[in-house]
């Protein structure tokens, strides 16, 4: 592969709007959209739909599914979401790629970490500057720059912005799915690591809610007449632990238990809150297996279970066609001058759906950062046009038909 002229004219499209694609990035991030701020996400929302605007594309909301929520007091709620944007360009080319990202963040509306700063060393520092919006300002502005490549007719693409990732993503997850199933190669805009290292293998995740029904009793006059639902919680809790190193690569993390009430009542509730991570398909049905053979022993009498949630997305392995496309990224980014490398990693991310769905894909395409989910998470200014150049240079070598979207697809196919 070799940059040709048209080429260089995308690159050079990109890099003209450095000030551009930065500042919208810091601009969305000043707007809190924590992932259940209502207001907040519409208000991005409104945002990202008017930079769309400049694509020609077809631009529309789509409308999502409530998710079920458990409280701590162990009341089952069906939870609302803010919509998806979706964003469709020759939607019947012969090869189709499809772009992911979330507008959502980790951090609420009530969080003290709000606006963007420069640090005295350059780097951005601000909610969700790397995590995601700055990972969205560079996929708008790789499609940007796309578009004025002479072979843009031969790819279609569909740009999908979820509202809810940060959270398992419940209810774009379908969207992911359908998406995933009808596109050729996937780009997803997760940060790179600080030295542009991007994710390979992923594990699979999933998220659990385990309700303790007890009976309430006095403390002291009735003790034994009641059936203390926190008790059995943590007693639960400890087998949960307990699966750590029985399985190679599988962990189990309870992050929370909840319930009880004043000290002279036997509590009557408690809810326990529990991820696992997994290697590999088989781990995934070993840990599903086990957790529901958990939940439907209850630790002593009076006691009931009931539990929520499962495996969100399925493990991301190298196989084939993963290989393949980080080759010629590998590939592409040295053209750039750009030392690309990955290594697996054990978070996950919509990367994860869309593989699953059949879709091979690069999913830490998005900036250079580091210390996302906390106060400190910064991103690299400079990266914003590196990253972006890589995305356009990405697309026109899909369009010239040097990397081979649809083989790429045919070997994710096999496998599955």
């Amino acid at each position: 592969m070799r940059i040709l002229p048209h080429d260089q004219a995308v690159l050079d499209h990109v890099a003209a709007r450095e000030a551009a694609i930065v500042s919208r990035a810091v601009d969305w991030a000043n707007l809190n959209s924590g992932s259940r701020n209502a207001a907040g996400l519409d208000r991005v929302l409104d945002r990202l739909e008017s930079a769309a605007g400049s694509l020609a594309a077809e631009v529309r909301r789509v409308p999502t599914g409530g998710s079920v929520n458990v409280g701590d007091d162990g009341a089952v709620r069906t939870e609302a979401h803010a919509d998806a944007l979706q964003i469709t360009m020759r939607p019947d080319a012969p090869v189709q790629v499809v772009l992911t990202g979330h507008y959502d963040t980790v951090f609420p509306i009530d969080s003290a970490f709000q606006t963007v700063v420069t640090r005295p060393d350059g780097a951005l520092n601000g909610p969700g500057i790397a995590d995601m919006k700055g990972g969205i300002s560079v996929l708008l502005a790789a499609l940007e720059a796309f578009e004025i490549h002479p072979d843009k007719a031969g790819v279609g693409w569909t740009v999908l912005l979820s509202p809810d990732e940060e959270i398992g993503s419940p209810a774009s997850a379908p969207l992911l799915a359908e998406l995933g199933a009808r596109g050729h190669v996937g780009m997803t805009y997760e940060p790179a690591l600080t030295d542009g290292t991007l994710a390979g293998a992923r594990k699979g995740s999933g998220n659990y809610h385990l309700i303790v029904t007890g009976k309430a009793a006095h403390a002291g006059r009735a003790f034994d007449d009641g059936a203390n639902a926190v008790a059995g919680a943590a007693i639960i809790a400890a087998r949960l632990h307990a699966l750590n190193g029985q399985r190679e690569g599988v962990t189990i993390n309870v992050a929370k238990i909840a319930g009880g009430g004043p000290l002279n009542v036997v509590a009557d509730n408690a809810v326990v809150r529990f991820n696992v991570r997994v290697p590999d398909r088989a781990a995934s049905d070993w840990i599903e297996a086990t957790v529901r053979q958990i939940a439907s022993e209850p630790p002593f009498p009076g006691l009931t279970l009931d539990l929520h949630g499962g495996m969100t997305r399925a493990p991301k392995p190298m196989d084939a066609s993963q290989s393949a496309l980080f080759e010629a990224v590998r590939e592409t980014g040295a053209l750039l001058g750009q030392t690309l490398a990955w290594k697996p990693s054990g978070g996950v991310c919509e990367g994860n759906n869309l593989h699953a769905a059949g879709l091979p894909n690069i999913d830490t395409l998005g900036v250079l950062g580091g210390d996302i989910h906390s106060d400190q998470e910064f991103a690299w200014p400079a990266s914003f046009v590196e990253r972006a150049q890589l995305s356009a240079l990405i697309l026109c070598k899909i369009a010239s038909g040097e990397i081979d979207a649809l083989k790429l697809k045919s070997l994710r196919l096999e496998t599955m």
